[in-house]
């Protein structure tokens, strides 16, 4: 779309911008916008502050942080019974029955296997062993349980037949697993919960002649169990690459982007790097996965094998649909690199502007921190329910505490979900208007110079001063779709135990319909910040000037955003793929024999070095937005040598309208 709209479009998508008077840039004279949505977010804070005290008045957080035994004691603690030189939980039955002990058995150089000792128990009243049993009771310290709840194994009710494993298995005290005792086996923790190893597991199934995993941790060793115990051993790793590296990579790669001469060399190089790299991942992959299969014998399980495999089609796949897209758009790409390089000269003139993402997430971790703390207190209000359940045909009981919450519980961590929401919201928020009005100045600037780090530390300074209520406004309206979708999520999840197909499909086009809005509620409120921070209207009155400028413009706003975005997108990959492909081969060289699968935490260290090129490439996407918007309100309200834009600016959006 031109310049010069035909007038009757013209009426129909608003009046153009009007420059006020001796306009010279973003507005001086500014005044408090949107202050109802103000006093609304800070009593919001003061209702979330009385709720968090009074909960941690009357809770204890150590009943969320640790284990619930049987009997209803606290692992670890003096909460009820001491139980404080018993820190650790180990499960009796499917119900998630269990008991407090000393440590989590190991038995490597124990028994006979390394892996258990089928002739001990643990159980509701402690450690029962018959006849030839491996451990002694150093192994495996139980807490003291004589309370009306705990029962007690003897050999007719736990071990029939004390030379056949299998009799206890369809005992009254095992009975398959729902009763009040369990095989002891090798374990390992998992913050203050004892899980089986699998060769633990597999060895009592082999023995007992049954498939004897308790219910209650199935699900954990075919996926979860495996996947927290090699995040924990590649901890280190997880957090030095994940962190560390992506955010030493990322702050070379924009300060690499704030050199113009290089810009071309840095994206182009990007794209085709990250490309190589998906490719590279991805044939490595492939041939650890032959590798570990000819192993003889074989070391990795067969699911780890084929997980790596299948991974690496994954990527091969990835990398051919990167080569397409960068053929088809190639001419685009060339075009948005001008408008990511008017955003570096402005991130030049203005350094400062990089630590906004830092501000950004120490504010975040700073309120998740607080609010983390009231939510487990508030948590730990809960009423401490018991639950009798059957064993055997006989009659028999075994209890097992639950954890209940009542009304006022219920709707107050709603209510903090919902303060999570809007507060997080508003912290993105209070980022991308105080790039926007810091770029905005820079681009009224005739003088270039006159702008640096004094402009960024005044765009702090004036949102803080005078634009909390539209940030709030915003951020309002975004919570509120935040909240709805939770809600839909937790009735969708209620849905799925009904087995109802039409209403899981009907839910789940509502989810997909709010997620749609939600992108364009994001869209249509960074602009209205833009907006506000050039002319400093509310937010009602930010948000219709911005949605009409755009529909006026909606062809090369549309377009040049989108493609810059992809080259953003593109930095962000490589960034992470980058910092992904060297964790990867690091910990498949060093740790790689201590770990069941490589992907657990190489797919959580992309997650994380993705989340922090994401947070300081924003920078620049905001920067290009508030640009592009910035020329159309300059080509609106002024004329030829009135306009702000300089000529590098207006020739690349003026070559992209003929292409």
């Amino acid at each position: 779309m031109g310049r010069n709209d035909d007038d009757d479009n013209s009426q129909e998508m608003g009046d153009k911008l009007q420059a006020p008077p001796d306009f010279d840039g973003p507005t001086s004279d500014r005044r408090c916008t949107d202050i109802l949505c103000t006093l609304l977010i800070f009593a919001m804070w003061i209702a979330m502050t009385i709720l968090g005290v009074q909960a941690i008045i009357g809770g204890d957080y150590r009943v969320i942080l640790y284990p619930l035994d049987y009997e209803g004691n606290v692992c670890g603690t003096d909460f009820a019974q001491d139980m404080t030189d018993f820190p650790y939980f180990i499960y009796v039955n499917n119900y998630g029955g269990g008991v407090c002990v000393k440590e989590c058995p190991s038995l490597n150089g124990v028994t006979a296997d390394n892996l258990t000792d089928i002739k001990s128990l643990v159980t509701y009243g402690g450690l029962f062993q018959v006849e030839n049993a491996e451990i002694t009771t150093d192994v495996l310290q139980i807490g003291n349980y004589t309370g009306e709840d705990a029962l007690f194994c003897n050999e007719e009710d736990c071990y029939p037949d004390p030379n056949d494993p299998s009799s206890s298995w369809d005992s009254k005290g095992v009975d398959k697993g729902n009763g009040f005792a369990y095989y002891v086996g090798d374990s390992y923790p998992v913050l203050s919960w004892c899980f089986l190893t699998i060769e633990a597991s597999d060895r009592i199934d082999e023995l007992v002649g049954a498939n004897a995993t308790l219910s209650s941790v199935e699900a954990g060793y075919d996926f979860w169990n495996d996947l927290f115990a090699d995040l924990w051993t590649a901890r280190e790793y997880i957090f030095g690459f994940g962190f560390g590296t992506a955010l030493l990579v990322s702050f070379l790669y924009i300060a690499v982007l704030r050199l113009p001469a290089l810009l071309n060399i840095v994206v182009w190089g990007s794209i085709f790097a990250t490309i190589t790299l998906f490719f590279g991942i991805g044939a490595y992959a492939f041939y650890l996965s032959d590798f570990w299969a000819s192993e003889d014998p074989q070391i990795w399980s067969d699911q780890s094998i084929t997980a790596t495999k299948i991974s690496s089609f994954v990527l091969f796949g990835i990398g051919f649909v990167l080569i397409l897209l960068m053929i088809c758009l190639r001419k685009q790409i060339q075009l948005a690199i001008g408008c990511v390089k008017e955003t570096g000269k402005a991130v030049t003139h203005m350094p400062l502007i990089m630590f906004v993402p830092v501000i950004q997430g120490v504010a975040f971790i700073l309120f998740v921190l607080v609010w983390s703390i009231y939510g487990i207190y508030l948590a730990s209000q809960g009423e401490i329910t018991v639950l009798e359940l059957p064993v055997n045909a006989n009659g028999l009981e075994v209890t097992v505490r639950t954890y209940e919450f009542d009304d006022y519980i219920y709707y107050g961590l709603w209510f903090l979900l919902f303060c999570f929401f809007w507060t997080s919201n508003f912290i993105v928020a209070y980022g991308d208007m105080v790039v926007a009005m810091s770029v905005a100045k820079w681009y009224f600037t005739r003088n270039k110079r006159e702008t640096g780090n004094g402009t960024v530390i005044g765009a702090l300074y004036d949102t803080g001063r005078y634009h909390l209520g539209t940030l709030a406004f915003g951020s309002l309206i975004l919570a509120l779709i935040n909240l709805a979708r939770a809600i839909l999520a937790k009735v969708q999840k209620q849905v799925k135990k009904a087995d109802s197909k039409i209403a899981d499909c009907l839910l789940c086009c509502c989810q997909c319909c709010l997620w749609c809005f939600e992108q364009c509620i994001k869209f249509l409120n960074k602009n209205a910040y833009i907006q506000t921070a050039i002319f400093g209207t509310p937010f009602c009155t930010s948000a219709r000037e911005a949605f009409f400028l755009i529909l006026r413009n909606i062809g090369r706003i549309g377009a040049i955003s989108y493609v810059s975005g992809a080259v953003l997108i593109i930095g962000k990959l490589f960034i992470s793929s980058l910092t992904t492909g060297a964790s990867y081969f690091l910990m498949s060289q060093l740790i790689g024999d201590e770990l069941f699968s490589l992907w657990g935490p190489t797919v959580l260290v992309f997650l994380i070095s993705y989340f922090i090129a994401d947070m300081f490439l924003d920078v620049f996407e905001m920067g290009i937005t508030t640009i592009l918007q910035c020329f159309i309100a300059d080509e609106e309200m002024f004329d030829g040598d009135q306009c702000f834009a300089e000529g590098d600016l207006q020739d690349w959006i003026d070559k992209y309208e003929e292409n």
